[in-house]
């Protein structure tokens, strides 16, 4: 029986697919992106969904005979500000939504299909072996300076992270540049390097978040991203975030002198 990947932008969508795939999976790609080739590969069908098109998205998987559905990569927020790229039952379920938060619209997606009796199903499984471990990832140790920094950011994103706008902060010399919001991580770090130079980006999960969807994940696009805003420490969740690209990842790690460590929320 085939499994629903509901796949925005990014790596992850591609790992997941191969994986499947390579596990003798059958792979139908809902894809909320353009670029399509990487998981051309893998898929057994790619379904264009040219907007956040529910319902059709729906009705195409249960003619499928398809029970089980995945979500993995990167969607913009901002659609919510774009009636024109939702369908009826999109724009129905935001506008039932009593917060639009990060939690509370994945969350809203998330019912909707199991009202239709999908199932949905986590990929942390599947990606056991990319999670960071505790301590030291790549790069370097950080500095006493980072590891100040990092424990800073650690008791505000305590604070901010419940609240489900973002799962992401950078804090310099226990200052906070830059919070994440609806932008996205890398339009975050892109904004604190005009702010300042140095720092360190901490991400974290949402206590209880649900593992199904919306794990926090990093990869060689992420240290590119810090490079170019000057960040020179990245503090990721242990055992709770997806390191894509682990080879490349060390090695631009290594490369561009930036600590990367798993630590404890």
């Amino acid at each position: 029986m085939a499994v629903a990947l509901v796949a925005g932008e990014g790596l992850l969508p591609e790992e997941i697919a191969a994986r499947l795939s390579g596990r003798g999976e059958r792979v139908i790609v809902y894809a909320l992106r353009e670029q399509c080739e990487a998981l051309s590969e893998y898929a057994e069908a790619i379904v264009p969904v040219y907007k956040t098109e529910l319902a059709s998205s729906i009705k195409d998987m249960a003619s499928r005979g398809i029970k089980r559905v995945m979500f993995a990569g990167y969607v913009p927020k901002t659609l919510i500000f774009r009636p024109e790229m939702l369908d009826d039952m999109a724009r129905q379920l935001v506008n039932g939504l009593h917060n639009r938060d990060d939690h509370s619209l994945l969350g809203g997606i998330v019912s909707a299909f199991e009202k239709f009796g999908f199932e949905i199903v986590g990929y942390l499984e599947l990606l056991s072996d990319l999670l960071a471990p505790m301590g030291f990832v790549a790069g370097r140790e950080p500095s006493r300076d980072e590891l100040d920094d990092i424990n800073y950011g650690l008791d505000i994103a305590r604070v901010t992270v419940p609240m489900s706008f973002g799962q992401s902060l950078v804090v310099n010399r226990k200052s906070v540049v830059a919070v994440e919001a609806m932008e996205g991580t890398d339009a975050m770090i892109l904004r604190s390097g005009g702010l300042c130079r140095n720092g360190v980006l901490v991400k974290m999960i949402k206590p209880g978040q649900d593992s199904r969807y919306d794990i926090p994940v990093v990869g060689p696009d992420t240290l590119r991203m810090m490079k170019g805003a000057g960040l020179t420490c990245l503090a990721i969740q242990a055992f709770q975030t997806i390191i894509l690209s682990r080879e490349e990842f060390t090695v631009m790690a290594g490369e561009y002198g930036i600590a990367v460590t798993g630590t404890d929320f």
